[in-house]
């Protein structure tokens, strides 16, 4: 932790103390999160197989509001059980897949809010900021250690279903950690806006735009505005329509050298019939052969398959047509709350006609009381023409108390 963190969690910290002693009736409330996973990933063209074993432990406080001020300091501690038989980005053990969960000890939020009206409302400090389906800016909850940003946050709500965020960062705390030279972005100009009004029974309707000016990453900036649709629409019983449909257009901003202006879109038709999902979708992140359009500060494991290997898009571009089904067993029996997903994509440019290759997921989720959740996880990419095969597996408990 450095100079900085150390002082902002002790201003934060006398805060609590604070609010504590002057308030019986708003207490400071403590919370934590467990989860260990194992995560074995098998990737061709490199001569080990990965074998992650590790406990990540998430713990903070909150407090309730006093005066109109509420805060929250939280830690993270990312633990190898065992041997480091990985590449975790900083151990230099590159004959290893890569698995981004390196151990660490850090200050993952620390921020204070400030809410003068139920209409509107500030934070500013340390803290994880997701938008819509974290497809442009979100806190990559999947990897151990959460992608956060120090940063202004501004929320207002000026009328019923509709709201207004605008935000700016500075830093960004990504995944890799202090340790690695990909794990801060320092110095950055990140703007955001999001605007959005949600019909009942209809579907939230989004726009955005987001400046990303990151000197240590000339590649990663860029501008892009965007609208998006995504909604349920009951059509009598338990049966509803799925649809999310969003486009976006990126530019060249700040530190890139590069001069481009690429497109985005999605449509992703489906529909939910009691216990089962099915969905079907189309991505297309446009490229033109000399730089594709990017998000990175995406939560991007959620997006174009589960063995990351489209983390950054190719210069050509990326399509992804994708089938999704889903599961979660009704009732009060023994197995009642599993989840059971499978989903398939496949992979192609959108320039130069290339087939980069096809993926198979596969989840099972089944949650032990209240607090704890067993999952696991499969991701097998058989490559074409971009990347190699890699099959990954993960096993994984987590608890919340």
């Amino acid at each position: 932790m450095n100079q900085a963190s150390s002082r902002f969690a002790l201003t934060l910290a006398a805060l609590l103390a604070s609010t504590a002693a002057h308030a019986e009736t708003q207490p400071v409330t403590p919370y934590a999160d467990l989860r260990y996973r194992l995560e074995l990933v098998d990737q061709n063209g490199l001569a080990e197989q990965a074998a992650a074993s590790t406990l990540r432990v998430k713990a903070g406080v909150r407090t309730a509001e006093w005066h109109s001020f509420s805060a929250v300091v939280e830690g993270e501690a990312i633990v190898v059980l065992g041997e480091t038989s990985y590449n975790d980005t900083v151990n230099g053990k590159t004959a290893y897949p890569v698995v981004a969960d390196p151990s660490d000890v850090l200050l993952n939020q620390a921020y204070l809010r400030w809410r003068p009206m139920a209409e509107l409302e500030m934070a500013g400090g340390r803290q994880a900021v997701n938008f819509d389906n974290q497809r442009w800016i979100g806190s990559v909850g999947w990897r151990q250690n959460d992608q956060t940003l120090d940063a202004v946050r501004v929320t207002a709500r000026p009328m019923k279903g509709a709201s207004v965020d605008y935000f700016y960062a500075w830093r960004v705390n990504r995944v890799f950690g202090p340790d690695s030279p990909l794990g801060i972005w320092r110095d950055t100009e990140i703007h955001g806006v999001r605007a959005a009004y949600t019909i009942k029974n209809v579907g939230t309707l989004s726009a955005y735009g987001y400046w990303l000016d990151v000197p240590s990453s000339p590649a990663s900036s860029n501008r892009t505005l965007g609208v998006r649709m995504a909604g349920e629409l009951p059509v009598g019983g338990k049966a509803s329509i799925l649809y999310s449909a969003e486009y976006a257009r990126q530019h060249d901003h700040g530190a890139n050298p590069r001069s481009f202006g690429l497109d985005y879109w999605l449509f992703e038709p489906g529909v939910k019939a009691g216990p089962v999902t099915l969905k079907a979708g189309y991505e297309r992140l446009e490229g033109n052969g000399t730089v594709g359009l990017q998000t990175p500060l995406a939560t991007l494991h959620a997006f174009n398959g589960w063995a990351d290997k489209f983390l950054t898009t190719p210069a050509s571009g990326l399509r992804d047509a994708y089938l999704d089904a889903g599961y979660k067993v009704p009732g009060k029996g023994p197995l009642a709350g599993l989840v059971l997903r499978a989903v398939w994509h496949d992979y192609g440019s959108t320039t130069g006609g290339i087939a980069y290759g096809q993926e198979w997921n596969a989840l099972a989720s089944y949650p032990l009381g209240k607090r704890f959740t067993l999952t696991a996880k499969l991701a097998h990419y058989d490559a074409d023409a971009f990347a190699s095969d890699t099959t990954k597996l993960w096993f994984q408990i987590e608890a919340k108390f």
